[in-house]
């Protein structure tokens, strides 16, 4: 039996695990705390393929047909 990759799924977005300084220089770039960005659940698919962790922060790069590309952070919760 063969997986499905999620990751590679056309109605998901670009997700991408940020490192820990990675993290804290989009922080302090935007100058928000992890308290002020929107959250996404330890229980989503895409968190589990990524192994992330509470308070990880991810960047989700979307397609936008007006923006080209639209990019969002969420941490971990």
């Amino acid at each position: 039996m063969t997986r499905l990759d999620i990751s590679r799924h056309v109605l998901v977005s670009t997700h991408v695990l940020l490192s820990r300084d990675d993290a804290e220089a989009v922080l302090k770039e935007l100058g928000v705390s992890r308290d002020d960005l929107p959250k996404i659940s330890a229980r989503d698919p895409m968190v589990k393929y990524l192994k992330a962790k509470r308070g990880d922060v991810i960047k989700l790069i979307r397609n936008s047909p007006t923006a080209g590309q639209a990019i969002a952070y969420r941490v971990v919760v």
